[in-house]
Order: C-alpha cells, then structure tokens, then sequence
C-alpha cells in the first residue's frame, strides 16, 4: 500500500481493529498504518495510534526489534526502562501521539546509551563473575556504544520527520 493512497473506511476500520487488538506490534507494520493515517488527517485513528505505539513499547516489542539488531551486544533493558521513565516525566512528551519515536529520542537526546554501556560492561556478570580492569570495561563499553547507536539510528530512520501534534 502506498503512503500517498487514501484509504477506504473499512480499510481504516481493519487497520483500528488490528492495532486494538495487537495484531500489529512491529515498528514497520505500525508506521506503515501510521503513514496511512497521516493521509486520512481523521481524528478517530489517533487513539487507537497512540495506544498502539505504547502497547508495542511496554510489551518489550521494542526492546525485542533493538536486540534483533544488536546481537552482538544485547540493547540494555535498563536503558529502555530510563528512556520511558525520562518521557513519562518529560513535560514536552506530550508534543508526540508516538510513545516509541519519544523514547527512542530520549535515548538519543539525553544521550544514555554512553552511561548505560559503561555500567553494564562494568557488571562481573559480564565478565565471568570477575572484577573488570578499567581497560576491559572500558574496550566493551566502546563495543556497546557502537552497537546499540548503530541500532538506536536504524529505528530512529523509520522516521523522515517527527510525529509532531
């Protein structure tokens, strides 16, 4: 289906039903519905939208499509979590109907992954159960930035422009 096609009423009310009833949960069917709506600039489908893209971020469907793309180095749960929590409390959230491009941003913005890879290559999980040298931690650290922003920007490239209200 082309971005630039108007869709018909039943096709509109296929794609509500779909997403209400989760049958669409990756980032690619759900900005293929979001562009199809963007056409329509009906606003009965921001809802249903809106409720989307959160039940795709707080199912970990997000977490599971970034860890698709960084299987080297798994994308930090916690990372996610802070990024929700920061969009949560982020009085301009509210500039978005997009749960995911917000948090994703929040990522970018406030620059966390740099953080959250030094923490986590700093854990003695990571290494065996052994205290990490500082040259060690800091070699994986470098290893987990390059990977998750790698991935941060695959994601963040399904966007030409941000879902702005």
């Amino acid at each position: 289906m082309s971005g630039s096609r108007k869709i018909s009423v039943a096709e509109k009310d296929q794609m509500i039903q779909a997403l209400r009833s989760h049958h669409i949960n990756t980032l690619v069917e759900l900005r293929r519905i979001e562009r199809a709506f963007a056409v329509l600039g009906s606003p009965d489908v921001t809802e249903p939208m809106t409720a989307a893209w959160s039940y795709y971020v707080n199912s970990n469907s997000l977490l599971t499509e970034m860890r698709a793309l960084t299987k080297n180095y798994p994308f930090s749960s916690e990372c996610l979590d802070e990024a929700k929590n920061r969009v949560y409390t982020d009085p301009q959230s509210n500039r978005s109907w997009n749960f995911c491009w917000l948090v994703l941003t929040k990522i970018q913005n406030d620059q966390l992954i740099p953080h959250y890879a030094q923490y986590q290559a700093a854990q003695p999980a990571m290494w065996g159960g052994l205290t990490p040298s500082a040259d060690g931690v800091k070699q994986l650290s470098t290893a987990f930035i390059a990977e998750w922003n790698w991935a941060l920007n695959q994601m963040l490239r399904h966007w030409d422009q941000p879902p702005s209200r």
